[in-house]
């Protein structure tokens, strides 16, 4: 494993971070194909073992349950001190006034909420899961800022959004000498790139690390194109955001497979290297319900493409809807 800076910090993180919205309730959450605690914890276990330091979970995936469930691997397999642990809050929690959004109220009771079902005293960082509309960024950056003073975060990174709202809270809390964001948690891989007209060069300019979601597309840029899986089948957010533009993205993915096929690579691996090659690209997330996808995602960190390559792997690609910043 590799190791690199998020964003103009000093935080090290492992090259692969580790999503943990797979890891949750099967039968009580939006995600039927989620593994429960007893399958989870091997593939948490292994991530361990191969070297990532770096998972990343949030408050709303599986109600609270995927924060219980890492928190306790954590603690029996990882030394607290070397692991990166990321939390995010946004979402709705409960129905009800109060019951999400980023005003004080809410940041200050879920990350409470947060660090008991994590079992930890702090989180090294606490992450915006989307712009609120209905909050003052004045706000939400100042009950970021007294997380951190507080400990209960060392450092605070955002989500999709736009870049001109990602630029106006930077400024805001450089103004008022609030702690600033280190990364950006954007929607991108190579069938999605809308992020590469403005938050990317934005990001890079500001210094913060990439930490990209949904990688490999939902799985749809690390199996055969016909290959149905559980998640495919009952994935009604990754079926939102790509099957709409399957005819435009398919010579995309027919090309990670001819590259991947001539270079005696999976495709996962192809698909994540590309990614790798980018900056500010720290951390692509991976999903994986499967140790051997895992260990296929942890090898690309070794695959280097040549510049022939990458313009090969994006020569066709096609503008998308924006996807994911609402």
């Amino acid at each position: 494993m590799e190791y690199t800076k998020l964003g103009n910090s000093g935080l090290d993180v492992s090259r692969i971070c580790l999503g943990c919205m797979s890891f949750g309730d099967p039968e009580g959450w939006v995600h039927k194909w989620a593994l429960n605690e007893e399958q989870s914890r091997p593939v948490i276990q292994k991530a361990l073992e191969l070297g990532i330091n770096f998972f990343d979970t949030a408050n709303v995936y599986s109600l609270g349950r995927s924060e219980e469930i890492l928190g306790r691997a954590i603690k029996d397999f990882a030394n607290r001190d070397e692991v990166v642990i990321a939390t995010k809050v946004h979402q709705t929690m409960r129905p009800g006034p109060n019951g999400g959004g980023l005003s004080r109220k809410a940041i200050l009771s879920e990350i409470d909420h947060s660090l008991e079902r994590l079992g930890l005293d702090y989180v090294d960082l606490y992450i915006i899961h989307r712009w609120d509309y209905g909050t003052p960024i004045e706000e939400t950056m100042e009950a970021l800022h007294d997380v951190v003073k507080a400990g209960k975060a060392r450092y605070i990174g955002a989500s999709a959004m736009w870049a001109w709202q990602f630029q106006k809270a930077q400024h805001v809390a450089e103004r008022h000498g609030w702690t600033k964001f280190i990364s950006m948690q954007n929607h991108y891989n190579l069938i999605y790139r809308e992020d590469e007209r403005e938050m990317i060069p934005l990001c890079r300019d500001l210094g913060v690390g990439l930490t990209p979601y949904s990688p490999l597309a939902a799985g749809r840029l690390s199996r055969p194109w016909n290959e149905m899986t559980r998640r495919h089948e009952t994935d009604k957010i990754a079926e939102s955001k790509y099957d709409h533009n399957k005819d435009a993205d398919r010579p995309v993915i027919d090309r990670v497979s001819e590259l991947a096929e001539k270079r005696g690579l999976a495709r996962t691996q192809i698909s994540l290297a590309w990614l790798l090659h980018k900056n500010p690209v720290a951390a692509p997330i991976i999903g994986s319900n499967k140790i051997s996808h895992l260990e296929d995602a942890v090898k690309a960190v070794e695959v280097n493409l040549s510049a022939h390559e990458i313009a090969y792997l994006e020569e066709l690609y096609k503008p998308h809807p924006v996807q994911g910043h609402n």
